[in-house]
């Protein structure tokens, strides 16, 4: 195997290929949670790294005080990251986990690997309402993963979810408020549930700002590209958003659109 490979954004790894895949059976638990994190961040795509990863799910050694998994954590957002579906049925199981966050990171990964399969189980994680985002009493999550359960039923075009998802665009919680608007979006095309993601880029917090933004790029609605380059967000976080707009404006063997020249135009001026 090669000594290093390097990732999408040109970090170049010290691990190598075979390494990694050995460190998952490793004795050491923080070798195992590398282990995995790494395979992902540099798309190691080899059929043996996605069967470790996907055994990975299975783990039942690294526990946390409070029973939870991070190795299958790590796991299952490596495998959303890998693109190969054979790791759906096993992530599907994963939405059973005790753990918050390996469901959160399964529905993540289900929903990027887009196969439809997993849509009723998503669905029924959300079938009981507002109560499946009720906050746990001691904990600092909600009963359920739903911004990432209705993010990934949005990207999945699961149409049937409209009536589940529309409820929580009332939640408590901004997050899970924005990202049953852009599923809404996504599965309806109503802009008013666009713009509801564009009205937060004024958020007073930053970190909803920058949601934002990334919702509106996921989506591709092209009307917020103004609005996206002036939101008082850093531009890296703006030129992410605005890459996503302009990708749904590139059709294969067609001229650049007008819409398309303007996104670029204002992805220039961040520059």
């Amino acid at each position: 195997m090669q000594e290093s490979i390097q990732s999408p954004d040109g970090e170049v790894a010290a691990l190598t290929v075979a390494g990694a895949i050995a460190n998952l059976q490793h004795e050491d638990l923080s070798l195992r949670y590398y282990a995995a994190w790494w395979l992902g961040k540099f798309q190691v795509r080899e059929p043996a790294a996605i069967d470790a990863l996907i055994l990975a799910l299975e783990d039942e050694s690294d526990r946390t005080e409070l029973g939870g998994y991070p190795l299958r954590r790590n796991a299952a957002r490596a495998l959303g990251k890998l693109g190969d579906r054979r790791a759906v049925p096993q992530l599907i199981k994963c939405l059973d986990c005790p753990d918050f966050y390996v469901r959160e990171a399964a529905a993540q990964s289900l929903g990027m690997l887009g196969d439809p399969a997993a849509i009723p189980v998503l669905m029924s994680l959300i079938a009981g309402g507002l109560t499946a985002g009720e906050r746990v009493f001691g904990r600092p999550h909600l009963v359920q993963p739903c911004e990432a359960i209705i993010e990934a039923l949005g990207a999945l075009q699961a149409r049937a979810a409209v009536d589940l998802i529309q409820p929580f665009l009332t939640h408590n919680v901004e997050r899970v408020k924005y990202a049953a608007a852009r599923a809404m979006y996504q599965l309806v095309q109503d802009p008013i549930y666009a713009q509801l993601l564009v009205e937060a880029l004024a958020s007073p917090d930053v970190n909803l700002r920058r949601g934002a933004l990334s919702d509106l790029g996921a989506i591709g609605y092209l009307p917020a590209a103004h609005a996206i380059a002036h939101a008082t967000v850093e531009n890296s976080f703006k030129l992410f958003s605005l890459k996503g707009i302009l990708q749904h404006q590139l059709h294969p063997n067609q001229e650049l659109s007008a819409d398309a020249m303007q996104v670029m135009e204002l992805m220039d001026t961040l520059l």
